[in-house]
């Protein structure tokens, strides 16, 4: 009896300090722009979003200070998050800014360097980011001009990785010259154009020196993947405040390792995912995309396999995990797979 309640001791313990190594990130994209529902926030939700951060104590962190934190293994305090944008739509400046500067916040801007040249309307220009940095913005890559980074039809490998590294190159010098030397340097950091990339794409990204972000849902801990950072995408759909404090307060689900270790699947079959976890994790569940149950088999006390019942959708889907920690949070994991349409 004295052993079991020392192992549950000891168990707490490690949850609790697994729940302090977590740290939850946000994407939006534009703001009260509702022509486009599907990657607008309502300004109303993004007001709930930063008075529940303020009234709930969250820290608010630039997003490059969560991963130098990951990248040393420096302990991130509890309630940590990050506010990002991709894009540099012109709404970030006119509309959000105002109140994360009123709320004395930081945030992290993508931008996708080509369209600010091109001064289009729809997007903010330089003076507009270098106001923003003088309260507490930051600025990263979203490559040059938001081309995919996967492998084109007919491309080869080495015009693949050549106009990667174009990409990758062009973004960073425009963002030197126009914001300053150590802009987007410390660390490096690139948010995929269209949350999309696979393995290979992503390896070959981070051997630039890039640490990658993605799209895929789920709070990020020491183990996380640096070439796949995932963010929760906050949108007129999910962006009502009883979703958006869940996810405030989730906890990576501790995945140690994948397998098959990549984000590509066809039509026909569903893919399936094999995940081991560093410690006994009971009660989770899974979902793609659309809300539909996967089929979880346990291999061991801390692997499993699962599949989805029926053929994912194309041209995204996702496999999504979440279980229940002791504290009432919960932990959350998700897998991109970028379907194949024959």
């Amino acid at each position: 009896m004295k052993f079991v309640f020392l192992f549950l001791t000891f168990l707490i313990f490690v949850q609790s300090i697994y729940a302090n190594s977590s740290a939850v990130v946000f994407i939006y994209h534009r703001f009260g722009e509702s022509k486009y529902p599907s990657t607008n926030i309502r300004m109303e939700q993004f007001k709930e979003h930063l008075e529940y951060l303020k009234k709930n104590n969250f820290n608010v962190w630039p997003l490059s200070q969560i991963i130098k934190h990951i990248q040393e293994k420096k302990d991130i305090p509890p309630k940590t998050v990050a506010i990002t944008m991709d894009d540099a739509y012109k709404s970030v400046y006119t509309k959000a800014y105002p109140l994360l500067r009123e709320m004395n916040y930081p945030f992290t801007v993508f931008v996708h360097t080509s369209a600010i040249s091109k001064a289009s309307n729809s997007y903010m220009d330089w003076e507009d980011m270098k106001e923003m940095l003088k309260d507490g913005a930051e600025f990263s890559s979203h490559s040059y001009t938001h081309d995919y980074i996967l492998p084109l039809k007919n491309e080869t490998k080495n015009e693949w990785q050549k106009r990667i590294k174009n990409e990758l190159t062009n973004a960073q010098k425009e963002l030197q010259k126009e914001l300053g030397e150590d802009t987007n340097t410390d660390p490096k950091m690139i948010a995929y154009p269209y949350g999309e990339y696979t393995q290979e794409s992503a390896k070959y990204i981070r051997s630039l020196g890039y640490v990658g972000i993605a799209q895929t849902s789920g709070a990020i801990s020491f183990e996380s993947d640096l070439k796949a950072i995932p963010r929760f995408p906050m949108s007129e759909i999910f962006g009502e405040i009883k979703s958006f404090a869940l996810k405030a307060n989730t906890l990576a689900l501790p995945v140690v390792s994948e397998y098959p270790n990549n984000t590509i699947a066809d039509n026909i079959e569903a893919p399936r995912l094999r995940i081991k976890l560093t410690e006994d994790i009971r009660g989770m569940n899974c979902f793609t995309a659309d809300g539909e149950a996967i089929d979880i088999k346990w291999l061991s006390k801390l692997e499993a396999r699962i599949s989805a019942k029926k053929p994912l959708n194309t041209p995204r889907d996702r496999y999504t995990c979440t279980a229940r920690h002791s504290s009432g949070r919960w932990y959350w994991y998700s897998h991109l797979w970028i379907v194949k349409d024959d």
